[in-house]
């Protein structure tokens, strides 16, 4: 009768456990060579020491057990490199979450950072070369990405005639899901595909920028509503965002400048360009 490897000699050379071993073979993940029917005793083969350390290595990844399953069944090395690679891109999304939650805890937690500079600002209306859409809030990014790259690609060669920026509804944050428009100011915006030119009426804000990633820039949001509420100047409108400097400007996160502008009561003559002591 074969013999092979008992399963605690398997579990030396390949740093799985015998408790593991035996739920990989429970589950049918990993079943031993043979199986001694009068003891019951597991043994396996030498063969199986590579899949006992790629099935090590995808659990180091905290690939679920189910989809390990299906990487070792993958019949070709394409099918298990697209199997592998999919749930290395849901880690690196992951990753980047919890990146960006330190990087604002870090900021919520730190006592010594003072009021914002808020500037009171009357914008004119204007025509802009833009994109807009109804959105779900999760796929924010993603559609502003597209956006952005139509609108880049719509309006070269015309002379800009200020940075880009986006308006986003309040229902995006109260429900989910809301109206969202991203812009390109050009001379004679364009109409082609989904760009169209759109007329943006006079607004009065309250600003702030926002410096560096935009992994904590709910803290600056935050910190300019604090700041709005406090001084009674808030009415219901879409938030306004100014990219001054961003990706596509500079891949450095630390140079990226967003300014961020909250819809507020219409000023009296005079009182526009005050700072936050005010």
């Amino acid at each position: 009768m074969f013999r092979g490897l008992t399963i605690g000699e398997f579990a030396q050379v390949t740093h799985l456990s015998v408790r593991t071993l035996r739920r990989y073979h429970e589950s049918g993940l990993l079943e031993p060579a043979s199986v001694d029917p009068a003891s019951g005793y597991r043994y396996y083969s030498a063969d199986q020491i590579p899949t006992a350390q790629v099935i090590h290595r995808l659990r180091e990844l905290d690939v679920p057990l189910a989809d390990v399953g299906k990487i070792l069944a993958a019949e070709g090395a394409a099918e298990r490199a697209d199997l592998v690679g999919e749930h290395l891109r849901r880690l690196e999304a992951e990753l980047d979450r919890t990146r960006a939650a330190v990087v604002s805890l870090r900021r919520l937690l730190r006592p010594d950072e003072g009021a914002p500079h808020v500037e009171l600002r009357s914008v004119a209306a204007r025509t802009v070369a833009a994109v807009e859409a109804v959105v779900d809030h999760d796929e924010v990014l993603s559609w502003y990405g597209e956006a952005m790259a139509e609108l880049d690609a719509a309006v070269v060669g015309l002379p800009p005639l200020g940075a880009p920026g986006g308006r986003y509804a309040n229902e995006l944050f109260t429900g989910g899901r809301g109206a969202v428009l991203v812009y390109r100011p050009v001379a004679d915006p364009p109409a082609r595909g989904r760009v169209r030119p759109v007329d943006l009426p006079p607004a009065e804000l309250a600003v702030v920028v926002h410096s560096g990633p935009h992994d904590d820039i709910d803290v600056t949001y935050g910190r300019l509503g604090a700041w709005v509420v406090d001084h009674a100047l808030t009415v219901d409108g879409p938030v306004h965002e100014t990219y001054l400097v961003g990706p596509r400007d500079d891949p450095d996160p630390a140079a990226w400048r967003t300014e961020i502008g909250w819809p507020v009561f219409r000023l009296a003559p005079g009182r526009e360009g005050t700072g936050a002591a005010d």
